[in-house]
């Protein structure tokens, strides 16, 4: 049986997360510290903090899987074929750097960009989703979420 404080500390706990807005890391944080102290209170909110952190856990590594593979590509089209040269003042020179480069450029750019905000425009959603399930005594499974903590 579910209790009411079990629903509104797992709502709590969902809720927590988007305190990452205010402080960095408090998504991580305060999930953390809510699950760590009542977790032995209620199965209920051992199993919604498991999510909560393997749902963030999971965010942080896709975030990071983009950056990882966007950045690359971006310098390389920033670097490649650009001619640094020392002027005869002492200053640096950057030649053959065109109009088609920056396109290129403005939209890897546009496109990560978009891919980030779409995963933070998804992320905001599923965890109010998520807490409306909770405070109706629900476990929520997070879609896409890898099992860190099992």
């Amino acid at each position: 049986m579910v209790t009411t404080a079990d629903k509104n500390t797992s709502t709590l706990l969902q809720i927590s997360t988007l305190t990452q807005y205010f402080l960095p890391l408090g998504n991580f944080i305060f999930p953390v510290l809510i699950w760590s102290l009542k977790k032995k209170d209620s199965d209920f909110i051992d199993q919604n903090g498991k999510q909560v952190i393997n749902f963030q856990l999971s965010l942080l590594l896709y975030f990071m899987s983009i950056l990882v593979v966007s950045i690359p590509f971006i310098l390389y089209n920033v670097m490649s074929g650009v001619d640094l040269t020392i002027s005869s003042n002492s200053e640096w020179v950057i030649e053959q750097f065109t109009a088609g480069k920056i396109t290129t450029m403005v939209a890897l750019s546009a496109v990560t960009i978009l891919l980030l905000a779409t995963l933070k425009i998804v992320e905001f959603c599923v965890i109010i989703y998520a807490a409306v399930k909770n405070s109706n005594g629900e476990v929520y499974k997070y879609p896409l979420t890898i099992k860190f903590i099992k």
